[in-house]
């Protein structure tokens, strides 16, 4: 079984959302979908649950055009879409009759879900009495009632304790290992790096990193090493590499463990090894650098979206302020009103 999502485009009146998503996912996998507030993931995914028409592009399930329905798709949304005020066990029978089961399988799936997530004890209880992570595994379960062929998961980690979060983990890769399509939506890059082999980054609607996870942190980690000395600080240690070893190494960065650097011109391990020991630098680690899914993400996408949302953010407070001083006019002018 295989999902493709082939040259997607979508607009909203004359503003282009995605100007051509395309990645693929294959039973017994899962994909990764990344991407910043507004990077468009949110549309890619609703247009391949049909929500959303594209303008060109089509979503192909083993080759042929994909047409979701309740026995075949489901999706766990970032905010949480059940009634509150209803009753658990009745809300989710509903929900799996509405895709297609009959009331006894929608009762039995329901009860085995409520029970593999932990939450059977409030089969009876109206959802907003519960904790927020147990809301978010009855959610869930309404998500996998159906025995979807095709999960989609928007930040299903959200609210979850550690022990509750083990509980979810061990429920995705038995979905995995049962052959079913999953795509992980997610910030929390851990997590992505845990169950994910293919990542796909969106950025500003388009596709900017695409294909197995592990390749892309050797492609992203090639030529790059790490290391650190025990009579040196990370930042002693920067300082010497850029001042004495200049022509061998470029430093990166320095992180929470390690200094970060390039090897450049024709320099190799040994060589900085040897440099480093002349300088009297004692070497407590040294070796190849791997870049984590979260250095990954920020080199792709950058920090453009986030000055853009400081300046809207400062739009918003200079409105703000505007309107808060036209209401102070408007007030003293009714006042003026009233002394008179």
């Amino acid at each position: 079984m295989k999902l493709e999502v082939k040259d997607i485009k979508k607009s909203f009146e004359d503003k282009e959302i995605l100007p051509g998503v395309s990645f693929d996912v294959e039973g017994g996998k899962a994909l990764g979908l990344l991407g910043r507030n507004g990077a468009g993931k949110t549309t890619t995914i609703r247009i391949i649950m049909d929500v959303f028409h594209p303008n060109s592009g089509e979503v192909l399930l083993d080759g042929k055009k994909f047409k979701p329905d309740g026995r075949r798709f489901g999706y766990l949304p970032e905010e949480r879409g059940l009634y509150p005020k209803r009753v658990i066990k009745e809300q989710l029978i509903y929900l799996g009759m509405l895709r297609g089961l009959s009331k006894k399988e929608a009762s039995t799936n329901t009860e085995k879900w409520l029970k593999r997530l932990g939450v059977d004890e409030y089969t009876n209880r109206k959802l907003d009495t519960l904790s927020k992570g147990n809301q978010q595994k009855v959610q869930l379960a309404a998500t996998l009632v159906g025995e979807p062929e095709i999960v989609i998961l928007d930040e299903p980690f959200s609210g979850l304790d550690p022990v509750n979060s083990q509980i979810l983990k061990d429920v995705i890769r038995e979905l995995i290992e049962e052959g079913r399509i999953v795509i992980f939506s997610s910030h929390q890059m851990s997590y992505v790096e845990e169950f994910c082999e293919n990542i796909a980054i969106i950025n500003k609607g388009n596709v900017v990193l695409k294909g197995h996870l592990d390749e892309i942190k050797a492609e992203f980690g090639k030529g790059r090493k790490k290391v650190t000395a025990s009579n040196y600080s990370l930042d002693e240690l920067k300082d010497i590499l850029e001042s004495k070893l200049s022509d061998k190494v470029k430093v990166e960065r320095v992180s929470k463990h390690h200094v970060i650097f390039e090897c450049i011109g024709n320099a190799s391990g040994w060589d900085i090894l040897e440099a480093l020991k002349k300088e009297n630098v004692e070497i407590r680690s040294f070796g190849d650098y791997e870049p984590s899914l979260n250095d990954i993400f920020v080199t792709c996408v950058g920090d453009e979206e986030v000055e853009e949302a400081k300046d809207e953010q400062e739009e918003d407070k200079t409105k703000s302020g505007k309107k808060r001083s036209g209401k102070k006019k408007a007030s003293a002018k009714k006042d003026d009103k009233e002394v008179q």
